[in-house]
């Protein structure tokens, strides 16, 4: 009897684990079966308006296009859920890139290009730090706050070279984006992919991670439970601007140049692919899961209109109408809730 009773309980505990590692494995990917069903159909439409789009190699060219986006959209989403906005990742995104070509490019500082890297990833997270010192200590509006380091960073990047481009890096350099390992993947779709991984990991099984779904519903009861609020949107605010420059220097190695006009617009892309992606500008809702969804949904639809032989004007249109789309069904569900 009391083996019995042993044997019940055991197979009570595994089941719970077990529920409970479904659980998160859910989390992983909560709300994002909207915007899975958009991309699968988007999907199915190109597939069925062109000949080309399913092929082996068009694949390949979606995963490479979206990777600047994709690196970038990681950062985004955790300024998002904290309930922020950071307008300055296109500008960064320049800034560290031009920061890397000055201090690697032999008719600059000549240092090489690893200590150019090394570099690039600080001014960009120190450009991300000051944007959230920005919103923590002067209390400034996050969408004031990275307005003026939109701003600034442009400035700088412009700055560094007098608004001229730097063209032409070491082949070992721009191979990270051309040579496919295993006959499909690059190193730089490689490091988006495990970034995802990593932060979708931090955001479900961290408590810091779960702290940020906290401070986006709301910082106030968030800060009364203990959580340091401020300090956790520093490191947020830090870490996006790390990854814009992180974007900037995968951009780099797709152009073998860097110039200050790059990144333009870029912003707005990663907003929308996380917005797209089922994350809610309130704060507080989004996974990193559904910003993948989100960057292949743009990914896809500029690869799918470019096959079409749409003009990139009104790419621009459709764009702004499957944003406008988001952030409308994002409001209806936060009113039914």
């Amino acid at each position: 009897m009391a083996v019995s009773n042993e044997t019940s309980e055991l197979k009570a505990g595994t089941g719970a684990t077990q529920a409970a590692s479904g659980a998160k494995l859910s989390a992983l990917f909560a709300g994002t079966m909207g915007p899975l069903i958009g991309l699968a159909l988007l999907c199915l439409a190109l597939a069925l308006t062109t000949d080309t789009f399913l092929t082996f190699r068009n694949i390949l060219n979606v995963l490479d296009q979206v990777t600047v986006l994709g690196i970038m959209a990681i950062g985004m989403t955790l300024v998002i859920l904290i309930g922020g906005i950071d307008l300055s990742v296109g500008s960064v995104l320049a800034l560290a890139s031009m920061v890397m070509g000055y201090v690697a490019y032999p008719d600059y500082l000549n240092l090489g290009v690893p200590v150019g890297i090394a570099a690039a990833l600080v001014v960009a997270a120190l450009c991300g730090l000051v944007s959230g010192l920005l919103v923590t200590v002067t209390k400034l509006p996050p969408f004031i706050a990275t307005l003026a380091m939109m701003s600034v960073a442009r400035g700088l990047a412009n700055m560094i070279t007098d608004g001229s481009q730097i063209v032409g890096f070491p082949d070992w350099f721009t191979n990270l984006s051309i040579v496919r390992h295993f006959g499909f993947l690059s190193v730089t779709v490689g490091l988006m992919i495990v970034l995802a991984i990593v932060f979708a990991i931090f955001l479900n099984y961290r408590a810091t991670g779960r702290s940020l779904y906290a401070i986006g519903g709301s910082a106030e009861v968030a800060r009364l439970s203990g959580i340091p609020v401020k300090s956790l949107t520093n490191w947020v605010y830090a870490i996006c601007g790390l990854l814009a420059g992180l974007a900037g220097i995968v951009l780099a190695a797709r152009l073998d140049s860097v110039q200050p006009s790059s990144g333009v617009g870029y912003e707005l892309d990663t907003i929308a692919a996380v917005v797209i992606g089922g994350a809610s500008l309130s704060g507080g809702i989004g996974s990193i899961g559904g910003t993948a969804i989100g960057v292949l949904i743009i990914g896809v639809l500029r690869n799918g209109l470019n096959l079409l032989g749409v003009s990139p004007f009104i790419q621009q249109v459709v764009i702004g109408v499957v944003i406008a789309l988001a952030v409308a069904t994002d409001t209806w569900r936060r009113r039914r809730q």
